[in-house]
């Protein structure tokens, strides 16, 4: 296999600021578990800094972050090694208020690509939502029925605010 050389000048605020975290960096002897035992899906949404929301840090969560905080495939394939493997008996499903997901319809989402980028995305599900609350007890619920989960997981859901930083648990 062959590599490309990687491309210094468009990282190199990233590669700098590593260089002050490494030099104050202290590795505390974590593992791979999830010392509190718990999981947080959550937006990718650059407004969200999970591990200071619930008060906890690095070492304490498994933080599982998507467009939307929608569970998919693929958190559900993490979940499995998580419940199973890495000390999580936990599942926060943390979408937010104001999320672009939220925001239009999977066509116009594709159709404002199209139109600013002229890229059509029509191959790919972008989990848009009507409504944040009715999707976060879709997904809850998935998470809650899913057979391959290690037996004893607790799955709750909850609406982080982007302007308070309030969490607002929601019954499901």
């Amino acid at each position: 296999m062959s590599y490309s050389i990687f491309p210094k000048d468009a990282f190199a605020d990233v590669l700098a600021n590593n260089v002050t975290f490494a030099a104050e960096f202290s590795d505390d002897h974590l593992t791979g578990f999830a010392r509190e035992g718990l999981a947080i899906i959550t937006c990718m949404d650059s407004r969200i800094s999970p591990l200071a929301t619930v008060g906890m840090g690095p070492g304490d969560v498994k933080i599982l972050r998507n467009a939307g905080a929608r569970v998919t495939d693929d958190v559900l394939r993490t979940l499995v090694l998580a419940t199973f493997l890495l000390g999580v008996n936990r599942v926060l499903v943390m979408p937010h208020t104001e999320c672009k997901m939220a925001s239009a319809t999977e066509s116009e989402i594709h159709e404002e690509i199209l139109r600013d980028h002229g890229v059509d995305t029509r191959s790919v599900e972008i989990r848009t939502v009507k409504n944040t609350l009715d999707a976060l007890a879709t997904d809850v619920t998935r998470i809650r029925t899913y057979p391959l989960l290690a037996p004893g997981v607790t799955v709750g859901g909850a609406l982080y605010d982007v302007h308070t930083g309030k969490l607002t648990p929601i019954d499901i």
